[in-house]
């Protein structure tokens, strides 16, 4: 068994890639979009978040070496992780931002934060007990699909427009990632892929007049090491200004936990069986140590384990990833970066990630269930159109309900059905996705148990709806709980025919 094998080098470089491109938006959300102090951002925030990637990554990459010995294979590949995206955006918009902005109060923001990741940690660490049941019941095309909807958009879409906005360098470096890892042509001198990418972006970023030199000169002025810094007191701190937002967190952990189940059937169909409960623990453990240290952001295993797979990556990417991360991060070296790479020129990865992931979510699942991954991937879509609906409407200072569901309804778009779709969508893809498998293999009983459980969920707001509580949307709980008595009435018949037979 080795380690470390020459096709890790595109593994590391596509992986380390992704973990730099979310560092890069992470420190210009906190430092430009919020206006927290460079010190904290660079000297606090960053290097907890780069231990958080480490310490997840070297667990992912201990169990890829147990499941290499279990199994005698040299072809496993480690799971991926870093930050989860999107809570980075939601912490940063909802958290970190309101409380600086209203208090002024930059440690109290970031401790509110680390409040948050915390509540998500322990949500995460109850997820592992039931886990691993969840992933035994889900249909596999719901899992696959509904992972297939984020990936699509959030992982996809986003990086997509980015490269299309400046094409002679996001084009080009999209050519290089299709050839390696798609098209499977050797780069010259057989150097990976990733890196190839990243060094034609920066040479046509540099030449074109995209990077600035004077800008890359001032960035050098904020390079320090620094370490992150253990404290209960942060937490303490940051309570009472983070509860009135911690109920929030209840629906953002279940999804948190849901993907990596997802993840999990991700990689087991591309040919890595991984323990389930073993990678929600470690995803619940190294959240909460990060929150320990100072990273408002919770760790996850990133979608994408089957590129990286296809890509050639074995055990060792992982862990060097993430200790890549993590120098970089204690070197303060990120807002250097960002004046030295051009951002454009590294989405074209995630762009890869998204098509691998969407195929998989196809090719893993017999024909016949094409119909339920679509379907999962709908709420998806609903939720990314929304975000940009939402991103439009308040560049223009204003929001949906000022302008108008019915008039917005008029001109075409059912704002208020697109919401409520869209309100946590990878469990709204999976329960759709395993109402329609169930319905195609005509298991009715199941159907009318996964529908009845989609009203509960509903009712207490885990879905459908922007808010945790009682009734929180009586229409979609009704409305499920109809499906359910439809869907039983068509198992109690079906029974009846069988016995005539």
């Amino acid at each position: 068994m080795k380690y470390w094998v020459k096709s890790d080098w595109n593994g590391f470089f596509g992986l380390f890639s992704n973990n730099l491109t979310n560092i890069l938006v992470m420190a210009s959300l906190l430092s430009v979009v919020v206006g927290l102090p460079f010190d904290i951002v660079y000297g606090r925030i960053l290097p907890a978040v780069g231990l958080s990637i480490f310490l997840a990554s070297a667990y992912y990459t201990k169990m890829a070496v147990a499941l290499a010995k279990k199994t005698g294979r040299n072809d496993v590949t480690a799971l991926p992780s870093g930050s989860s995206v999107p809570h980075m955006f939601l912490i940063v918009f909802l958290i970190i931002g309101p409380v600086y902005w209203s208090t002024g109060d930059a440690v109290l923001a970031w401790s509110a934060g680390l409040v948050w990741s915390l509540a998500e940690g322990i949500i995460e660490l109850i997820g592992s007990l039931i886990g691993a049941k969840m992933r035994q019941w889900i249909p596999r095309a719901a899992m696959l699909g509904s992972l297939a909807g984020v990936s699509l958009t959030f992982i996809a879409l986003n990086p997509a427009f980015s490269i299309f906005a400046l094409p002679y360098i996001g084009l080009v470096s999209l050519a290089i990632v299709l050839l390696g890892f798609i098209g499977k042509v050797k780069m010259p001198y057989n150097i990976p892929t990733g890196l190839v990418a990243i060094l034609v972006a920066v040479v046509l970023g540099w030449t074109t007049g995209v990077m600035k030199l004077d800008v890359l000169i001032a960035s050098f002025d904020g390079l320090a090491f620094s370490i992150p810094v253990p404290s209960f007191m942060r937490w303490i701190d940051g309570l009472t200004s983070a509860a009135p937002f911690l109920i929030a967190a209840i629906p953002l952990g279940i999804y948190n936990f849901i993907e990596t189940i997802d993840n999990c059937e991700s990689a087991a169909a591309a040919g890595d069986e991984y323990n389930t409960q073993e990678a929600l623990v470690a995803d619940g453990v190294t959240t909460i140590l990060g929150s320990f240290f100072g990273s408002p952001f919770p760790t996850a295993i990133f979608i994408g384990h089957p590129g990286w797979k296809e890509a050639g990556a074995r055990i060792g990417y992982s862990f060097a990833s993430g200790l890549g991360v993590l120098i970089l991060t204690s070197l303060g070296i990120f807002s250097v970066l960002l004046n030295i790479i051009p951002v454009v020129g590294v989405l074209p990865i995630l762009l890869y990630i998204g098509l691998v992931i969407t195929s998989q979510a196809f090719s893993a699942n017999e024909q016949k269930y094409a119909p339920a991954v679509v379907m999962a991937i709908v709420p998806s879509l609903a939720d990314w159109t929304r975000n940009a609906v939402d991103i439009a409407l308040n560049s223009a200072n204003t929001n949906a309900i000022a302008v108008g569901y019915q008039l917005l309804n008029i001109n075409g778009l059912n704002y208020e059905g697109m919401n409520a779709l869209g309100q946590g969508a990878i469990i709204v893809g999976m329960v759709l996705g395993s109402l329609t498998v169930f319905i195609i293999d005509q298991k009715f009983k199941q159907a009318s148990i996964t529908s009845l459980l989609a009203s509960i969920l509903s009712f207490f707001g885990i879905i459908h709806s922007s808010g945790v509580g009682l009734n929180m949307n009586p229409g979609m709980s009704i409305g499920y709980l109809g499906v359910a008595v439809i869907l039983f009435g068509y198992n109690i018949v079906m029974k009846k025919k069988e016995e005539m037979v």
